[in-house]
């Protein structure tokens, strides 16, 4: 602790110009003198002055973190933190339902192993050589099924996607129409 007395008037400054509230910092420098102390005792610190001024500006961190932080219980309706919904739309969330089905769809109507390799390769994700060492076949045909497969689903979304955006349309519509 001795150590660390030559520096208060340096530490002083240093919380004076970083820190708005001028009562505090008495409390600010006892807590890093206390931080200081309790470090020591588990280790030697052989950089006093660095280490001094690392654990101020924790210090300062830490009570900026904890000023921050809005307690649950302070509020008791959330209707008055005017908090936005980030979910998707009802729309949006139908529509995309709509469109998982048509990929599926699409999916199961690729030929047997296009379809086992695309659902090891993208799906469960497995690299190229293991799906090639998994089905015995050599890792250009898994590469060339890939291709293959997503030139498939891509032409079957596609044409099914117009359809789908059709019909979210006109539910938006008949939502709008019913709300008047």
């Amino acid at each position: 602790m001795d150590d660390v007395v030559p520096f208060e008037p340096m530490l002083v400054r240093f919380l004076n110009r970083n820190w708005r509230n001028r009562d505090e910092i008495p409390d600010l420098l006892q807590e890093v003198y206390v931080r200081v102390y309790e470090a020591a005792a588990r280790e030697q610190v052989r950089a006093v002055k660095p280490f001094l001024f690392t654990i101020a500006r924790n210090l300062m961190i830490d009570r900026l973190r904890q000023m921050n932080v809005v307690s649950i219980e302070t509020v008791a309706d959330f209707e008055k933190l005017n908090v936005i919904d980030d979910m998707p739309s009802p729309e949006v969330q139908t529509s995309a339902r709509e469109e998982l089905r048509h990929l599926q769809k699409a999916l199961d109507g690729l030929p047997r192993r296009c379809r086992q390799i695309v659902v090891l390769r993208k799906i469960e994700g497995m690299s190229q050589r293991a799906v090639a060492r998994k089905l015995g076949v050599s890792e250009e045909v898994v590469e060339s099924q890939v291709a293959k497969a997503m030139r498939l689903l891509a032409t079957s979304v596609h044409g099914q996607r117009e359809q789908v955006v059709a019909s979210a349309k006109r539910y938006v519509a008949l939502r709008r129409h019913k709300g008047r």
